[in-house]
């Protein structure tokens, strides 16, 4: 067990020492691969925290639950999200198991009672360095979060009693502050003086109704009327007084972890002056490609250990360029031209303008009040998704009209890199076929020889979704399942393959699991398969984790990956038994 408190203590007094970063409960480090991600290709980062953990499972909020009205600016109402105590316990535990953390890890937890604190800290102290007690999410609901931490009597007392019946814990205990509150500094003391041994501050601002400029509607969906907390860029100030009001109240002696809008090494040290130990980077992960969170945090680090050491503004900020300049959620207005069924749960629905969608990227569809979800686009111009009725949301996209409104965020992901091959083979099952036409226009412009196999459970006048199109591109097969879900698979048992062409797979999971063992057992090469990996996200930029397929995020990276890259890094995925 790392000493946490011989690690932080004081280093706001010392401008000699390395700032300390750190990651923020529910942004980025949200599954075990991210947090071996930054503990492995992040170095800057000293402290990774994860999600807060309840005792049961928490499904949160439906979608939309994360936004961003401004640049930078972030609304989130993700109702604590979580796998619950069991899961995350097991998961945590591997973790830690196949190698040690060079970070310490911060666990943070969630409870609305007394009792579920203490089971939750008896029980995570064998995986975490240290344990933060979220008393102070402002979109949770009555009795968890803020509900606790705005009373200064009752987060002393929960804190007094978790001590008491927690003594044989090793993990110190922080508790997390809400600045939502008139004096945070009276409940920073109070919290010290009943036992905490620190202190993390700021949770997001809030909650407030979030606006989209151009739909004029709320954006988040929640019990609380639409209400979410605000992140990023615009609650810097507020964490900024905050930190300093506690740091005042508490003195020089507390270990202080502070965040809250820092996007750059200036504000970074600027927070550390105020009397932060270490600095948390939550929102601003969502501004930056995955691809670049190292060295973003890399410069964020120098930056401000230049300005804390030798005293000077920060003048220029290498960080900054890796900042987007303008809004990556935001929606475009479309406007609903054709509603095409195909067979009896599918639906083919066609707007207005256009988006250049390359193989491997897709958009989210929203419609306001009722949800919002990703899609991969079958069609750029004009603009067409597939959509198959799964649930509620689907169901309203399906029932649109000509002449609907409709909202349109992206694109996201990135295109496929991939070998130009002489051949390729094609195979996708279910309304997967649409993300066969971008991915055929590529290798078409690649001058790549295509055969396109494509399994349905239905055909319309016997022909497959998107058949006229594809068939353009090469060799096309359907093979209809006929009471045998997936059983194009078949096929590949006797199809003909040359080890040098590229094999691209698209469906569910299993369903490409089971295309990846037959291929090898053909002779194909791993690096040469790539799966369309298309995993549930929330927010499409990075800051939800949802997408992550090993340490990558499919909505930065691109939803194709290779299958090589799977099997080291995510074998779950494309092993089954």
């Amino acid at each position: 067990m790392k000493d946490v408190l011989s690690y932080l203590k004081h280093r706001h007094l010392d401008a000699t020492k390395p700032v300390l970063l750190g990651t923020v409960s529910g942004v980025a480090s949200t599954k075990p691969a991210l947090i071996r991600f930054f503990d492995k290709k992040v170095p800057s980062i000293a402290i990774i925290t994860t999600k807060s953990f309840q005792v049961d499972v928490n499904p949160g909020n439906r979608e939309p639950v994360i936004c961003e009205t401004e640049a930078g600016c972030f609304g989130n109402s993700v109702g604590l999200r979580n796998p619950g105590l069991e899961q995350a316990l097991y998961e945590l535990r591997t973790l830690k198991r196949e190698s040690p953390l060079r970070a310490v890890l911060n666990v943070s937890l969630s409870a609305n009672s007394v009792e579920d604190f203490i089971t939750l800290v008896q029980a995570f102290d064998e995986v975490a360095d240290m344990v933060e007690l979220n008393f102070s999410c402002p979109h949770a609901s009555v009795g968890y979060g803020a509900s606790i931490g705005c009373d200064p009597s009752i987060a002393a007392q929960y804190v007094r009693e978790i001590k008491a019946q927690t003594k044989e814990c090793k993990a110190p205990l922080f508790v997390k502050l809400t600045p939502n509150v008139e004096d945070i500094g009276l409940i920073a003391k109070e919290v010290m003086e009943s036992g905490a041994d620190g202190l993390v501050a700021i949770n997001t601002v809030g909650p407030i109704v979030h606006i989209d400029p151009v739909a004029q509607q709320p954006i988040l969906q929640n019990k609380l009327g639409g209400k979410g907390g605000c992140s990023g860029k615009s609650i810097y100030q507020d964490a900024l007084k905050a930190i300093g009001a506690i740091r005042k109240a508490c003195g020089p002696d507390i270990p202080l972890l502070g965040m809250g809008g820092v996007t750059s090494g200036e504000d970074a040290a600027r927070l550390i002056a105020a009397g932060a130990d270490a600095v948390g980077i939550g929102s601003a992960l969502g501004t930056v490609d995955q691809r670049d969170w190292s060295a973003y945090l890399d410069a964020v680090k120098a930056e401000a250990e230049a300005i804390l050491q030798y005293k000077h503004p920060g003048t220029s900020s290498a960080s900054a360029s890796f900042v987007a300049k303008e809004r990556q959620m935001a929606y475009q207005k479309h406007t609903v031209t054709g509603v095409k069924p195909y067979g009896k749960d599918t639906v083919i629905l066609t707007l207005d303008g256009s988006l250049d969608c390359k193989a491997g990227q897709f958009a989210f569809l929203w419609i306001p009040q009722v949800g919002e979800k990703p899609f991969s686009v079958a069609h750029n111009d004009p603009l067409s998704f597939v959509i198959k009725r799964r649930g509620p949301f689907s169901e309203q996209l399906c029932n649109l009209s000509e002449g609907s409104s409709l909202y349109v965020r992206g694109l996201y992901g990135a295109q496929l890199e991939n070998p130009v091959t002489e051949k390729a083979l094609l195979l996708a099952g279910g309304t997967g076929v649409a993300v066969l036409p971008s991915l055929a226009k590529q290798l078409s412009e690649q001058q790549t020889s295509m055969r396109i196999l494509v399994g349905t459970s239905e055909t319309v006048e016997g022909k497959a979704l998107l058949e006229d199109e594809l068939s353009l591109y090469g060799e096309f097969l359907c093979i209809a399942d006929d009471g045998k879900p997936g059983r194009v698979l078949d096929v590949l048992d006797d199809l003909v393959l040359d080890a040098e062409q590229a094999c691209y797979l698209v469906g569910p999971e299993i369903f490409m699991a089971i295309a990846c063992r037959k291929l090898l057992g053909r002779g194909m090469a791993s690096e040469r398969i790539f799966l369309s990996m298309e995993r549930s996200t929330l927010c499409g930029i990075g800051m939800c984790g949802e997408c992550a397929c090993g340490d990558r995020l499919t909505c930065r990276w691109g939803t194709f990956l290779s299958y090589d890259y799977l099997l080291r890094e995510a074998p779950e995925l494309v092993t089954y038994d």
